[in-house]
């Protein structure tokens, strides 16, 4: 547990809303005991410490489970100190927990990525690193994105398991194409070992799909991106984003890699309980445009996308959370409640992190935001203590 100082009290939150996990407190006080969210109760005596947020709303930290770098820091540069960028980084988003996420490269390669995540974790100053996701390598050409297809395979447990050695236990979600050979053996085995398998960067067809969730696997890679499409013959792999139950949709809401129709057309079709906001940043979130790598690949950054210099295929995103949830009201596909849950609550409920974040809910440690009447990121907090204000 981080504790501020060594100090232990309570103090009270006074603001005009509480977004919880499955209903908004209005007005009122939120208790924080010894670094923990306490109770909510309407009135107090005076006499309490008070921290008045009138006039603004208060919410969990947000949770992104698909973020590959930050602030000119990527994952895949195996680099600790980058990693600890990243997480400092991300407070101003309104992070507060992430998965640092690999992308498709050689078995050593990603050996070292495991290793520089699992060599700081938990003394990250910053949000708080939740476990490793590896997007890839076990995908298929067709869709590669920004995924290196040289190094592209089909699954194989005993290379997870020197992965997952090197990581300490820390990958949480893994992303495969469901059509590769050996899939559904490979689901079941990690997914007994509590690992999320999502499927992505895929041609599948709607049945191979299938028999993936069937074996295990429970999340979409970013719904739309880098799969194939639905038509009246073959609905595919967004058929199946849309009609399997129990299963999440990652989502990018930055405008460019889906349109806001598409978005809207997928939270009615699943709910806006299993889809959960994503970034994919890379590298050159929160930092200016120009010439940035993803992975081994050149990437330049302008007009709000990033976009391989070969080809021009979107490379990942530069999207900060708290624009991706404010988007969507804007859109007027979600209600503020909907967003902060998409971008909070269903994201950790997706990986088996919401024992630990994504919500208020008391003995949860105090990771929260402060947001305005117009959604803007005004502060995050963590573990009680404010650490980034705009």
């Amino acid at each position: 547990m981080r504790v501020n100082g060594g100090k232990k009290m309570t103090k009270y939150i006074k603001a005009d809303r509480f977004f919880y996990a499955d209903h908004v407190k209005e007005n009122g006080y939120l208790e924080i005991k010894d670094n923990h969210f306490g109770k909510w109760i309407e009135n107090i005596s005076g006499q309490e410490e008070i921290l008045d947020y009138s006039g603004y709303q208060i919410a969990p930290g947000l949770v992104d489970t698909h973020i590959h770098g930050f602030a000119g820091a990527d994952v895949m540069d195996c680099d600790s100190e980058g990693i600890l960028r990243m997480s400092a980084g991300l407070l101003s988003t309104g992070v507060t927990s992430f998965l640092p996420t690999t992308l498709t490269s050689d078995t050593k390669r990603l050996e070292e990525a495991s290793k520089s995540v699992a060599a700081v974790a938990g003394k990250e100053q910053g949000a708080k690193i939740q476990g490793i996701y590896f997007e890839g390598p076990y995908f298929t050409e067709e869709y590669k994105g920004a995924q290196n297809p040289i190094y592209m395979r089909n699954p194989n447990l005993e290379e997870f398991a020197q992965w997952q050695k090197a990581a300490k236990g820390l990958i949480t979600k893994i992303a495969l194409a469901p059509e590769r050979e050996g899939v559904e053996e490979f689901v079941s085995a990690i997914t007994k070992q509590g690992v999320t398998v999502a499927l992505g960067h895929s041609n599948g067809t709607y049945k191979e799909a299938k028999k993936a969730v069937k074996a295990g696997a429970s999340v979409w890679v970013h719904a739309y991106n880098g799969m194939r499409g639905l038509t009246h013959r073959e609905p595919g792999m967004v058929g199946a984003v849309y009609n399997l139950p129990n299963t999440y949709a990652e989502l990018i809401c930055d405008g460019h890699h889906v349109d806001p129709v598409a978005c809207d057309i997928l939270m009615t079709q699943k709910g806006h309980n299993h889809v959960a906001l994503i970034t994919d940043c890379m590298a050159a979130g929160g930092a200016p445009d120009g010439d940035y790598m993803l992975g081994e690949l050149p990437v330049v950054v302008s007009n709000g996308t990033a976009r391989l210099k070969d080809g021009g295929n979107l490379a990942g995103s530069i999207l900060k959370l708290k624009d991706g949830l404010k988007n969507v009201v804007e859109w007027g596909i979600a209600t503020p409640e909907e967003a902060v849950r998409m971008a909070s609550y269903v994201p950790a409920v997706s990986v088996g992190i919401d024992n630990v974040c994504g919500q208020i809910k008391e003995g949860y440690a105090a990771d929260f935001i402060v947001l305005d009447k117009h959604l803007d990121l005004v502060a995050t907090y963590l573990d009680g203590e404010k650490r980034w204000q705009s």
